[in-house]
């Protein structure tokens, strides 16, 4: 291969997995703007559609991409039953913030040390035969699980987005992200609009879920990895931003395989870490954020 050629090969594998994590950080980025709180146990809720994919797998022979059928409205009744359990009750106490963060990560706990229980830490993944067979352009090849998975991903965040552009429960949602207070005097129920939008987002988690299933070994504890990851897509494309985190996402995946590449698989996820602290460092709006002042 040509410098030129091995170049286009890594933007390609850089961009076709960037697009299943924008798919989960659009969860994440709609709840946050929603709630304003950083839903810690999302990548182990993720972790959760994951091995529901592997169950109907390994027992029915069910496609991890068809999965996702099952896994959407799975996942977003969860959403919804967490979001009433958990987080209702909290939603008027002045230390919300500070009490989702230990709540979320409990979650994240509890979820880890269940799924543990049922199906040890053993590494599990998913082989279909177009995880392992690729479409060829010239000299670069396009992994056909990466794309298949990218294409699926895309069609959701752009679903989401129409949802949330053009439906009235979808503008609520719209409403509340930009400004809650004022969304609650022209009568948003900010309550619904927070139930939806967190069964969404734990939803789009979800599909997610399934699509790695093929893509990367997996294993209850895995969502640690995933979770820091995740923050750093969210933080560099501006918190609360759905364009941003898609951005995002695509930019560090893109790099993550430049570096993966040249320096070695295990500076790879050291590469969203150090993203993440440059960011906070130096730009802590991100990309498409707006910078607060406190007056």
């Amino acid at each position: 291969m040509t410098d030129s050629t091995i170049i286009f090969q890594l933007l390609v594998i850089g961009v076709t997995i960037g697009g299943v994590y924008a798919l989960m950080a659009s969860g994440l980025t709609i709840i946050f703007g929603v709630m304003k709180i950083v839903n810690l146990a999302h990548a182990a809720l993720m972790m959760i559609a994951s091995f529901i994919t592997y169950f109907a797998f390994t027992n029915y022979g069910l496609d991890p991409i068809l999965s996702v059928i099952i896994t959407i409205p799975v996942m977003y009744l969860v959403g919804v039953i967490v979001y009433k359990v958990f987080f209702g009750s909290l939603e008027k106490d002045a230390r919300f913030g500070e009490l989702t963060v230990l709540l979320t990560f409990s979650i994240a706990l509890i979820i880890e040390g269940t799924l543990g229980y049922f199906f040890t830490n053993t590494l599990r993944t998913v082989s279909v035969p177009y995880s392992t067979s690729s479409f060829w352009i010239g000299d670069v090849f396009l992994p056909k699980g990466q794309l298949y998975a990218t294409l699926l991903s895309i069609a959701l965040i752009i679903s989401l987005w129409a949802f949330l552009r053009y439906s009235k429960l979808g503008n609520a949602i719209r409403a509340t992200m930009q400004n809650s207070t004022a969304a609650q005097v022209v009568g948003v129920n900010i309550e619904k609009a927070s139930v939806v939008a967190f069964g969404i987002g734990i939803a789009m988690g979800g599909a997610a879920g399934s699509l790695t299933t093929y893509m990367f070994p997996f294993y209850p504890s895995k969502h640690w990895e995933w979770i820091g990851i995740l923050l750093s897509l969210i933080v560099l494309g501006g918190m609360g931003s759905l364009a941003g985190s898609f951005v995002g996402a695509i930019l560090l995946s893109v790099t993550a395989t430049f570096v993966s590449h040249f320096f070695g698989p295990t500076w790879s996820v050291a590469t969203f870490f150090l993203a993440l602290f440059i960011i906070l460092l130096f730009r802590p709006q991100g990309l498409f954020g707006k910078k607060m002042e406190v007056k």
